[in-house]
């Protein structure tokens, strides 16, 4: 009977029985047994391991909409991230949105497609007081009051409770499957809308600049927010700058975080540059700091937004600096078509250089048609901006030609006059 064809017809030549023949009943029937060899083609083959699934084409009114909760940066079953430096300002102006989000107010102009909202603040790395110190000057801030958050806040410091979703074993990482499990089962019970998670290197013990162990991790919060339907926000430090300004390939260790992050938003501070254009003196600088969305890949680019840090006082004698919005003064406010046409008439009446080095320099027309000071340092700057501006729009325009010594040089001219 070692012949698989042999035995094969063995079992072919038993008869058929049922329960009753013998008294007996089981459950369920076991189908009969074949043997057979590594060449035999079964008639019925086993379901595939893969298979591709045609595309089955619908209204697109019946493809679920994405859903966002706060801008264009938090969606529900998606991960995102935010990118930054120590002390730009991200933990406050985290804090400031959660606030926003628990409360339903629209604390950063950034929108709530969905209202209030319920959410967890996780801070690994700061102790429950100092939380709580930025939660309470946050809404004194504000005006925000307990009873507009209700039961829709959620907080947790990593010292009291930390949070380790992966470690590393013998073969590489591994998921730490009892505290995902319990994270998920947590979120769901409590209907967590948003999970904030600051800094993200405290919640796994791998290393960060191992891309397989960090790709690993990254996939597990992905995971988490598809299986409770929250957005999960992940705050990340960036590596040194030395001077340069953050972007999404900033970000510290490994490049398989941003890879699966579908939104990253990057904080810069003020630049000095920019706070001469703006008019911001350099011993404010410092309180001033910028987002931008590096990889908004599920939503149409996003102009950045501007922060400005205000200390408020607390009963407690304590002074905490809170994240708030901040627009940049408009330059040409006030500023009318007739402005423009006296600035385009002095500047035609002469021989004017681009040259802000230059004893003819354009922007001395430009000044006294505006009624400005040239050799004032802010006045400069401000004429500078001017200059750049009405340059970019046509209203006047640079050209090379020969100065009186017959060298050539760039001149400023009129380019399209201002109709008035």
């Amino acid at each position: 009977m070692d012949d698989p064809d042999n035995l094969n017809a063995f079992w072919d030549t038993l008869p058929e029985r049922t329960p009753e023949d013998d008294g007996w009943s089981f459950e369920p029937v076991t189908p009969k047994l074949r043997v057979v060899d590594a060449d035999y083609e079964a008639d019925a083959k086993p379901d595939r391991l893969v298979k591709a699934t045609p595309f089955a084409w619908r209204p697109t009114a019946q493809i679920p909409k994405r859903q966002w909760l706060y801008g264009k940066h938090l969606l529900r079953k998606f991960v995102s991230l935010d990118v930054a430096a120590g002390g730009v300002g991200k933990s406050s102006l985290k804090i400031g949105e959660a606030l926003a989000m628990a409360s339903g107010r629209d604390l950063y102009g950034k929108g709530l497609p969905e209202g209030a909202l319920t959410v967890w603040l996780w801070n690994l790395e700061d102790p429950h007081d100092e939380i709580e110190r930025r939660l309470h000057a946050t809404a004194q801030q504000f005006n925000i009051t307990a009873e507009e958050i209700g039961d829709r806040l959620m907080v947790d410091s990593g010292r009291d409770q930390p949070l380790v979703m992966a470690t590393e074993g013998p073969d590489g990482a591994m998921i730490v499957r009892p505290v995902v499990d319990a994270l998920i089962e947590e979120m769901i019970a409590r209907k967590i809308d948003v999970l904030q998670v600051d800094p993200f290197i405290s919640s796994h013990a791998v290393s960060e600049n191992d891309n397989n162990a960090i790709d690993v991790v990254a996939k597990e919060w992905n995971i988490v927010a598809e299986r409770t339907g929250a957005a999960i926000n992940l705050v990340h430090h960036v590596r040194k700058q030395n001077g340069d300004a953050a972007t999404a390939d900033s970000a510290r260790g490994a490049s398989a975080l941003i890879g699966k992050a579908r939104s990253v938003l990057v904080y810069n501070r003020m630049t000095e540059d920019e706070a001469k254009q703006l008019g911001i003196d350099e011993a404010e600088r410092r309180f001033f700091f910028r987002t931008d969305n590096d990889k908004a890949n599920l939503a149409p680019p996003e102009g950045g937004d501007w922060y400005r840090m205000n200390n408020v006082d607390l009963e407690n004698g304590d002074s905490v600096g809170v994240a708030c919005s901040w627009t940049p003064p408009d330059l040409f406010e006030g500023m009318t078509a007739s402005h423009l046409y006296r600035v385009q008439k002095a500047v035609s009446e002469g021989e004017w250089r681009e040259n802000i080095q230059s004893k003819e320099w354009v922007g001395i027309p430009i000044a006294s048609a505006l009624m400005l000071d040239s050799g004032d340092e802010k006045d400069r700057k401000k004429i500078a901006r001017f200059l750049k501006a009405w340059l970019r729009e046509g209203a006047l325009e640079v050209v090379e030609q020969e100065d009186k010594q017959r060298r050539p040089r760039k001149f400023v001219v009129v380019g399209k006059w201002v109709e008035l």
